[in-house]
């Protein structure tokens, strides 16, 4: 594989534009009154369900199944960080949802719903989002399950998802094994706020002559005005405000400046250290999703380069994929 120039954010999937944006398959999506349901057909995989992924940047909904399917798109829905603002984007997106399909809210929540949200993190957060969002059938985890479903479809492999956040995961035999995100405080590494708050701290070191001058850190030391504005950003920056810096820093590695493609192979090493922990052997593929992942292929061990594919979907197919599996034996 060629990773002689510099990669493009991941397209692969549906392509959404602004907020509450919708895109439905040739095929029309199945309305409930056309559903097997009303039909009177016993198939669960042709009922329509809903799925909801949301993560550190935006929260997308869909309704059908998969390949006939509606998405709407709204802001971030993480949980942990903002449990309330979460259920008013969930909200405001049945609403959007309700207004394009012409079902009502009320009849939404009667479907059987994959739940996935960053900050989802134990047993509490699940219960407490249940008693929330009155679903009839639900499933509810973190962001993790439907992103590696997504990528490798039924197949083995592993994922590095770097968007805002970050996770590592694998799915083997369809058995599916997680590490990392622990959120914006312990963890995240190589994600989006992880390498924008390291270019900040990279930067003052500059400016303190522990790095030789660098393009990178002369923008950031410009960007706020001076060493003691971009300390002013810092203590008051959410994980989305660190993120915003990432694009700064991919862009001055591909430019060949010194202190970016350090970083940048300092991300590189928390992904491998991470996919070796999960067990990933040369010849198993291998997904680099978010807005930077991909971007951190060129700076990979040359066996991880050779072994990476391009994600079948985005993370919502996912969560519809597994939408529809629930009843048929898996956990809800």
């Amino acid at each position: 594989m060629d990773w002689a120039r510099c990669t493009e954010p991941l397209t692969n999937g549906l392509a959404l534009g602004a907020c509450c944006t919708s895109i439905m398959a040739a095929t029309p999506f199945p309305t409930a009154a056309a559903s097997p349901i009303a039909r009177g057909m016993s198939d669960l995989r042709d009922t329509p369900v809903l799925a909801i992924d949301g993560g550190g940047t935006r929260c997308r909904m869909a309704y059908g199944v998969v390949g006939r399917h509606i998405v709407v798109e709204g802001g971030a829905a993480n949980v942990s960080t903002d449990f309330a603002a979460a259920l008013r984007e969930i909200h405001a997106l049945l609403g959007a949802l309700s207004a394009k399909t012409g079902i009502g809210v009320e009849t939404l929540y009667t479907h059987r719903c994959f739940v996935g949200l960053a900050g989802v993190t134990g047993d509490a957060m699940v219960a407490r989002l249940r008693a929330a969002l009155p679903f009839a059938q639900c499933r509810i985890a973190d962001d993790r399950a439907a992103a590696l479903r997504a990528s490798l479809g039924a197949g083995d492999g592993m994922i590095a998802h770097c968007g805002t956040g970050s996770f590592f995961g694998r799915q083997i035999a369809g058995v599916q094994g997680f590490v990392g995100g622990w959120g914006f405080v312990l963890g995240d590494e190589a994600s989006a706020h992880w390498l924008g708050r390291a270019a900040l701290r990279a930067t003052l070191e500059t400016e303190d002559g522990r790095h030789p001058p660098s393009g990178l850190a002369q923008s950031l030391i410009a960007r706020f005005g001076d060493a003691a504005g971009l300390v002013e950003f810092a203590t008051h920056a959410r994980p989305a405000d660190f993120g915003a810096l990432a694009p700064v820093v991919t862009e001055a590695a591909c430019a060949g400046d010194a202190l970016a493609r350090g970083l940048m192979a300092h991300g590189a090493h928390e992904i491998a250290r991470a996919l070796a922990h999960l067990g990933w052997h040369a010849g198993l593929h291998l997904c680099l999703t978010g807005g930077v992942g991909p971007q951190y292929a060129p700076y990979l061990p040359q066996a991880m380069q050779g072994c990476v594919i391009p994600a079948q979907a985005q993370p919502i197919i996912g969560a519809l994929a597994l939408a529809q599996e629930i009843g048929e034996g898996t956990k809800s």
